[in-house]
């Protein structure tokens, strides 16, 4: 007995549900008429999906395993698709006929538009969700997870180092569900902004104080950062806006893997002029340069 449409998916007759799935997509993708411009890839793509219909029903293959090629009217597979599809005759309507019931939902010459089981499975629809997502300033440049609720389901993103606004995390299975399929979930990335730095490039901006003594006279102040606490030497005669740079500790770029700079600029504070020495204040108000008293 021919087992034809075995043939033409390329499996064994005891092939398992599974299997004939693999196979089935791998021909599909092959043969489909917007990938294979080949002029009898169209008619090969016909019969692929036919076969597949069958064979993964249960009902229709068991029907098919007891009578093969013979359900044809003696023809194989092969020329009975041909015949009837060159032809122009509603394949539907024969294999309804064959086989009883709903037949093959409008597997004839429509098959672009979806019209049966196989090529919707191989045409899946979207199944990627887009999503926004805004994540505080120091995940962004760190790295780090950061929970989010989608559809009734609450879970953790993880957040690369250096993400910035307008990039987008692909969330793999994550996003809508179709038969045993689930697509992924897109997030539009938005930082929110952050009261102590700023970010231009890969570099980041911070203000800093300085007490006017150690401007003056130069010194040292521990300075937190995003990462660990540093301690920056002030070299004398420090302006207001001065900036220091701090190699390596900017943001980490996503491609080339290398980190900015961060830059410190300077906030000279001033003491209030009666918190000082009365007698200091004095002296400062006679000998500090600056004019004369109007």
């Amino acid at each position: 007995m021919s087992k034809s449409l075995y043939d033409t998916l390329g499996i064994s007759p005891n092939a398992s549900a599974d299997e004939i799935k693999k196979a089935y997509r791998k021909l599909a993708r092959k043969y489909h008429p917007d990938i294979c411009k080949e002029p009898e890839c169209e008619e090969k793509f016909k019969e692929i999906n036919a076969a597949y219909e069958i064979l993964s029903d249960p009902e229709k293959r068991k029907q098919y395993d007891q009578y093969g090629d013979a359900m044809f009217g003696g023809q194989n597979f092969h020329d009975f698709a041909q015949q009837n599809f060159q032809g122009g005759v509603d394949l539907d309507e024969i294999l309804r006929s064959i086989f009883g019931g709903g037949g093959f939902g409008g597997f004839s010459s429509g098959f672009r538009s979806g019209g049966f089981g196989g090529f919707e499975e191989f045409a899946q629809p979207d199944l990627d969700m887009h999503a926004k997502i805004t994540i505080p300033f120091r995940t962004a440049v760190l790295g780090g997870t950061h929970s989010i609720s989608i559809n009734g389901e609450t879970f953790d993103v993880r957040i690369p180092a250096g993400v910035k606004n307008g990039d987008t995390l692909r969330i793999r299975g994550k996003g809508k569900a179709y038969k045993n399929m689930r697509g992924d979930l897109l997030l539009k990335v938005e930082v929110a902004p952050d009261p102590e730095y700023r970010r231009e490039g890969n570099d980041l901006y911070k203000k800093i104080d300085i007490p006017l003594k150690i401007a003056m006279f130069g010194g040292k102040v521990k300075v937190p950062t995003l990462e660990k606490e540093i301690t920056l030497k002030v070299p004398k005669n420090t302006k207001c806006g001065q900036k220091f740079r701090v190699k390596g500790m900017g943001v980490m770029d996503r491609k080339t893997k290398q980190k900015g700079d961060l830059y410190l600029e300077a906030n000279v504070v001033l003491p209030k002029v009666e918190e000082l020495d009365s007698d200091l204040a004095k002296m400062m108000e006679e000998k500090l340069p600056g004019g004369e008293n109007a």
